[in-house]
């Protein structure tokens, strides 16, 4: 059984900043892509960033220039560096891991929710 553990969310001031973890445990082999997608309320679920086993990365537009997804293979574990937020940044972000020798699993955390105001 997969686990996704996702920790670091939190009630943070525009401007300020946080990380996000995600801790992938179990029978997870092959792990070819990891990242972040968010949900704010009334909105669909959106790509935030991701980060293939290359090291390549892909973010969404919004988020460029402020936030960083890391990974770090030998821990299973995916990291959000987000800096400079923003009201708009307030969702429940979610950690996907894509994963298998044909990339055929896909795997969700629980959320953790991000909250940005003053």
């Amino acid at each position: 059984q997969v686990q996704l553990v996702e920790s670091g969310g939190g009630l943070v001031q525009p401007g300020g900043s946080l990380t996000l973890s995600c801790a992938a445990s179990g029978s997870i082999f092959s792990i070819y892509r990891m990242g972040w997608y968010r949900q704010a309320p009334g909105k669909q679920r959106e790509l935030v960033a991701l980060v293939i086993s290359s090291g390549t990365t892909n973010y969404a537009d919004s988020v460029k220039g402020r936030f960083t997804i890391s990974r770090d293979n030998a821990k299973n574990t995916v990291y959000l560096q987000m800096n400079s937020l923003k009201p708009e940044d307030t969702a429940v972000y979610y950690c996907n891991v894509m994963a298998g020798p044909f990339r055929e699993l896909e795997y969700w955390g629980q959320g953790t929710q991000v909250t940005v105001s003053s």
